[in-house]
């Protein structure tokens, strides 16, 4: 049939050229047709992924339509007799059909990767830990397991895989162990290793002999301290640096705390007082006072003046346990009983006895005009009868209205009194005489 198609066209060919060099005796070339007008070229696929994650192994089976002879070639290659490409990795390729006039056409396929092998997998990772048996030392182990898949291989930190979960001759510290499947899959742990504490049963003791300072404020005393219960030790004092030996000199008074470390770091404290001399050791503070009795119908007026012997100068003084003052006089005091305490410089102190101040006893011109009064006037000027509110029994009535006194009783003024009638002129004068002192009640 092809054959005949051939000659068809031929015939066709040759019977244009005579009609065109028929015509006004000229010839022309005929423009021959395009064999690929109205054909189309499809081309279809079927794609097999590799068996294996990054495998080579992938194939593409082409067939086209639209035409006939067709040869075919992937990704621009040369082309071949059959569409059958293998030896494919996962991408996408281009596969160009042509049929036996060059008629083209082409299709994209798609070669999938290989399944994940891990998908669903967890592999978990367990392990017996042995720690190391001393302090830096390196014989602690690892026994690590896997389970969810099979095929395990493991490593540690990084390292070669190897075929069991065995890792000896470990010091201390953090591991990562990593299990691997067949198929690569994996599964991560840490697992730690620690030190054996070397201070476990451990307890070290501290003590201390202590010399104070010799004088207050002084800063030679001294501790000298030793601990127990291990070896190698140093010390140090109130969190200073640790020194080869536990004595520390030049202290003053105050409590201290003593480190003392062994070999291993394992450490013990206690707490030191030092203390400063007692400066009163020995010292007898005497106390001696002159006393100032207080005037009745007056202000409070007694006064005590003290003196210390036998303490370190200077003193200072307190009244009946108040605060001490510098002054060694206590003024403006009624009758009563007192005790002063003398400090010295030191802080030692002496008390002295009960001190009475007492009230003085009335003067001599008070009393010759209280007897006037309680003679002529006490009738009409007592507790129960008190005219013009004046009541002469009251001692300080007497001193407090001797103006009055005189007035009415020396003076007549604004009358005499008393109403029986005048004063001597003796007692007048008891009265004159009495003011004229001072009017007071020890005049």
């Amino acid at each position: 049939m092809k054959i005949f198609s051939v000659i068809a066209q031929l015939v066709a060919i040759f019977a244009s050229f005579l009609l065109i060099s028929g015509s006004c005796g000229k010839t022309s070339t005929p423009t021959p047709p395009n064999p690929c007008s109205g054909v189309t070229v499809a081309v279809t696929a079927t794609t097999v992924s590799p068996t294996t994650i990054g495998g080579t192994n992938g194939s593409i089976t082409a067939t086209a339509t639209g035409g006939s002879g067709f040869t075919y070639n992937i990704n621009g290659g040369a082309f071949q007799a059959s569409g059958s490409f293998t030896g494919l990795a996962a991408g996408t390729y281009t596969v160009i059909a042509k049929n036996s006039n060059g008629c083209t056409g082409s299709g994209s396929f798609t070669v999938s990767g290989a399944p994940n092998p891990c998908a669903g997998v967890i592999i978990n990772v367990t392990a017996v830990t042995t720690n190391p048996t001393t302090v830096g030392g390196a014989n602690g182990s690892i026994v690590a397991s896997a389970t969810g898949s099979t095929g395990l291989t493991f490593n540690i930190n990084g390292g070669a895989f190897q075929p069991n979960g065995i890792f000896n001759n470990l010091a201390a510290g953090a591991y990562i162990i990593i299990a691997k499947d067949a198929n690569g899959c994996t599964g991560t742990a840490t697992f730690t290793l620690v030190n054996p504490n070397p201070c476990a049963g451990v307890t070290i003791n501290v003590t201390a002999t202590t010399t104070n300072p010799t004088t207050v404020g002084g800063t030679n005393g001294s501790i000298a301290a030793i601990g127990t219960g291990s070896t190698g030790f140093t010390f140090n004092i109130n969190g200073g640096a640790f020194q080869a030996t536990g004595i520390f000199n030049n202290l003053a008074a105050g409590t201290y705390t003593i480190v003392a470390k062994d070999a291993n770091g394992c450490t013990g404290s206690n707490a030191f007082t030092l203390t400063n001399p007692d400066p009163c050791a020995g010292v007898n503070i005497t106390v001696n006072n002159t006393t100032t009795n207080n005037t009745p119908c007056e202000p409070n007026n007694g006064s005590i003046s003290a003196t210390a012997t036998g303490g370190a100068a200077s003193y200072t003084f307190s009244l009946n346990g108040g605060a001490f003052q510098t002054s060694n006089i206590f003024g403006s005091l009624g009758p009563g009983n007192y005790t002063i305490t003398a400090k010295d410089a030191n802080g030692c102190t002496g008390t002295s006895g009960s001190i009475a101040v007492s009230n003085l006893p009335a003067g001599a011109l008070f009393s010759a005009v209280r007897t006037v009064l309680q003679n002529n006037c006490v009738g009409c000027h007592n507790n129960s009868q008190a005219e013009g509110g004046m009541n002469w029994t009251v001692d300080c009535n007497i001193v407090t209205f001797k103006e009055r006194i005189k007035a009415r009783a020396v003076d007549a003024n604004p009358s005499v009194m008393p109403p029986t009638g005048a004063l001597s002129t003796s007692d007048k004068q008891k009265i004159t005489d009495w003011i004229n002192a001072g009017g007071r009640f020890s005049n």
